[in-house]
């Protein structure tokens, strides 16, 4: 899943950025206001984590900005402002949930983690798709009683497949919420990911689980085996 981490304090920025690629999202990061809305405005993003004091361009217009656009995507407000009349401007303003600092990264990956589900309309964050069982919080995978291994990217792929189970998902649609601006992925990477994950979650001489539309992309099929 892709992620936009807007916050001007460089250690911060860096040791967020860096637990969410860990975690295995695709992070961009800008600490500008202006330029942090033209990537909110020219990218898919599943999450947007919206400091609110930021030069030039403040996270509270900036918001306002992206919603008076027609952009839906969930924002979580990270801020030091922490008086009830400040997390009620940033909630009204279109922002959906609000963390003050300091926050311990765990919090803000478990807020992330629920923007996300609420995102692709689930509430639960176990992933029950065919064979597979699928925990988005703790990112572990199970295929009936065997838990399966996963590097952070093929997991990504996985879970946002399995997040639009039973959809088709163009390798675009793949490239933009599984990859960030600074991946040096090839143009047949995501081809290369989905051999990977099909070698792991496959049984041997049945049809793949993630079935090949040729020329439109991917789907993850959303029955028992």
């Amino acid at each position: 899943m892709r992620v936009l981490l807007v916050e001007d304090y460089p250690p911060l920025m860096k040791s967020v950025a860096r637990g969410l690629r860990e975690a295995g999202f695709a992070a961009d990061v800008t600490g500008e206001g202006e330029e942090a809305l033209w990537y909110a405005l020219g990218n898919p993003y599943d999450v947007i984590v919206l400091d609110l004091m930021l030069p030039g361009l403040d996270g509270l217009s900036l918001l306002h900005r992206l919603r008076a656009a027609g952009r839906q995507t969930h924002v979580l407000i990270i801020t030091a402002k922490d008086a009830v009349a400040d997390r009620v401007a940033g909630l009204n303003a279109g922002a959906d949930d609000y963390l003050v600092k300091p926050f311990e990264f765990e919090e803000l990956l478990a807020r992330v983690q629920a923007l996300l589900r609420r995102s692709y309309i689930r509430k639960s964050p176990v992933l029950a798709v065919g064979p597979l069982r699928i925990d988005t919080a703790a990112h572990r995978v199970w295929r009936q009683e065997k838990e399966l291994q996963f590097t952070a990217r093929e997991y990504a792929l996985l879970e946002y497949l399995a997040m639009r189970a039973g959809e088709l998902v163009s390798r675009t649609d793949i490239w933009e919420h599984v990859y960030d601006f600074n991946s040096e992925a090839t143009s047949n990477v995501v081809d290369v990911y989905i051999t990977h994950l099909r070698k792991k979650i496959d049984s041997p001489g049945q049809p793949s689980f993630i079935e090949t539309v040729r020329g439109r992309g991917y789907l993850i099929r959303n029955t028992p085996e």
